[in-house]
């Protein structure tokens, strides 16, 4: 691994991805931040941690970055009596909420940083308690910070006005808050409110066993239960130095992808009732639904809750299964291919689609767009075919792209990946190899780093992981799970303006992103 134009010592991590770790002071993270930029690299997490169990003691703020090739892991150790960094906002607008939430979790700030509000913290923890500290201070708890308005920003002006929505929703979404600031229908801006649903998953971990936390990790977003889990299995076993089995492999993937089809059913049939297209709703929730119950037969949950686990996975398929599947297949692929042209050929709902929720390739780019979003915006970019690991390195895994970056793009770049994942899984299951579906997984004693990398059917999936401990008695120190929801929540904010109020649900569906995901 090599970041152009900074001399820097990286060590592998034994991951089935391309995963470089190395540790820099202030100087290289800025330098380091603006070669990565230069080069064309995103920005894919950003995180703190407290490393008071260390002898050295402190904190640390971590970047991760994605290059040509694979992921720069950089790590900056922060004094514990100044726990400050460098601003990455300059060179990565979509740090600024991570390091917000950084801010809010452990304390430390971002030097130079234009947006210092908080994120995470709505007023109603402990003013002198930060949730991810290692050891809370000496003596009682201190009293709840004072609850205040949240400074939003303003837009004056000749017949301009708010029009609040959320947090709580007339649905069964989950808690988000949305200002609109509009000139009759026409929105001239929005502004988002998260962290509602800030469930303090980052903290639970580091009371989990390692090999008993992928479970966890499989909540952090329910409709991206497989995802979390390998990316979480993924880091343990990089840090455990141990491979997976390759009928293991296989069947992760196949859970992957019978994910990622789900997922776009529902997305499908949800965009089309947003545009007042209820056959589509009703076509594809029967569809989705019978897709869920196959999911319910083989492997023993509706979303494959709890599937992959360290070394492999926790369930297999026979040949009974493995035929089902087949024929579900096969049935899907006929019935989409005919929804599609329905959708295709609806002049009501492409009047609705075309040209709604415009993100260019260029705007795209310099938010750091990610996923099949910035995929529907011109951004070609795939795990599963840019970095594929075992079995996509066999399966050569063609990329869905368009460059409309409406909804109407959105919405075909899922037409086209659940036809891929359809193909995917039927050659999966042709060739799925014999042996065991799950191997050891062994930590030796000390402290030791993974990372896991995925690619989710929203976007990449990142997990860093740290353990400490004896062989027998390791503890996770920190693990942070990064969803692609972070990048792409505040480029809804560009996408709806221009656009008038209803159709901000038509946009906000065609990226459908995570709350739950995005909180922790």
């Amino acid at each position: 691994m090599r970041i152009p134009g900074i001399d820097l010592e990286f060590d592998r991590l034994s991951a089935p991805v391309p995963i470089w770790r190395a540790s820099v002071d202030a100087d290289a993270w800025q330098v380091a931040a603006r070669a990565v930029a230069a080069a064309g690299g995103r920005l894919v997490a950003l995180w703190g941690a407290d490393r008071g169990w260390r002898e050295t003691g402190g904190f640390a703020v971590c970047a991760a970055y994605a290059l040509a090739d694979g992921i720069a892991w950089l790590d900056l150790p922060l004094a514990a009596d100044a726990p400050a960094y460098p601003d990455l906002s300059a060179q990565f607008s979509c740090a600024v909420r991570m390091q917000r939430a950084a801010a809010d979790l452990l304390g430390i700030v971002a030097i130079g940083a234009h947006d210092t509000r908080p994120w995470l913290d709505h007023g109603a923890w402990p003013a002198d308690r930060f949730p991810l500290h290692e050891q809370a201070p000496d003596g009682a708890v201190g009293e709840r910070a004072k609850v205040v308005d949240y400074p939003f920003v303003r837009v004056a002006g000749d017949g301009v006005h708010e029009i609040p929505v959320g947090p709580v929703h007339a649905g069964i979404i989950e808690p988000g808050h949305f200002r609109f600031s509009v000139v009759g229908e026409k929105v001239l801006r929005l502004e988002e409110r998260l962290g509602y649903t800030h469930k303090g998953i980052e903290k639970r971990f580091t009371e989990l066993a390692p090999l008993d936390a992928h479970r966890l990790a499989g909540r952090v977003s329910g409709d991206s239960t497989v995802a979390y889990a390998w990316a979480y299995c993924m880091a343990l076993e990089a840090a455990a130095a141990c491979a997976i089995p390759p009928r293991a492999a296989c069947l992760r993937a196949l859970l992957l992808e019978r994910e990622r089809v789900a997922n776009h059913l529902g997305d499908l049939g949800a965009l089309g009732n947003d545009a007042a297209l209820t056959f589509g709703l009703a076509q594809f929730s029967r569809l989705r639904e019978n897709w869920l119950r196959v999911s319910k037969e083989v492997f023993g949950h509706r979303l494959m809750m709890d599937a992959v686990v360290p070394g492999g996975t926790a369930c297999d398929v026979d040949g009974v299964a493995a035929e089902r599947m087949r024929i579900q297949c096969e049935a899907t692929l006929s019935e989409v291919r005919e929804l599609r042209s329905i959708y295709d050929e609806h002049a009501g709902l492409q009047d609705r689609f075309m040209g709604t929720g415009h993100v260019s390739a260029e705007l795209a780019a310099n938010l750091g767009l990610t996923g099949l979003a910035a995929r529907a915006s011109g951004r070609t970019m795939d795990l599963r075919s840019d970095h594929p690991w075992p079995p996509y390195d066999t399966l050569a895994v063609k990329t869905a792209t368009h460059h409309g970056g409406d909804v109407a793009a959105r919405v075909a770049v899922r037409f086209v990946e659940l036809f891929e994942s359809l193909r995917l899984i039927r050659a999966i299951l042709s060739a799925l190899p014999g042996g065991e579906r799950r191997g050891t997984v062994s930590l030796a004693a000390g402290s030791t780093v993974g990372a896991g990398w995925v690619e989710g059917w929203r976007g990449e999936v990142f997990v860093a992981l740290e353990l400490d401990g004896e062989a027998q008695d390791h503890r996770i120190r920190r693990c942070h799970c990064h969803d692609p929801s972070w990048q792409n929540w505040p480029v809804i904010e560009h996408a709806v303006i221009g656009n008038i109020v209803p159709d901000f649900p038509l946009i906000n569906k065609s990226f459908n992103l995570s709350y739950s995901g995005h909180d922790l």
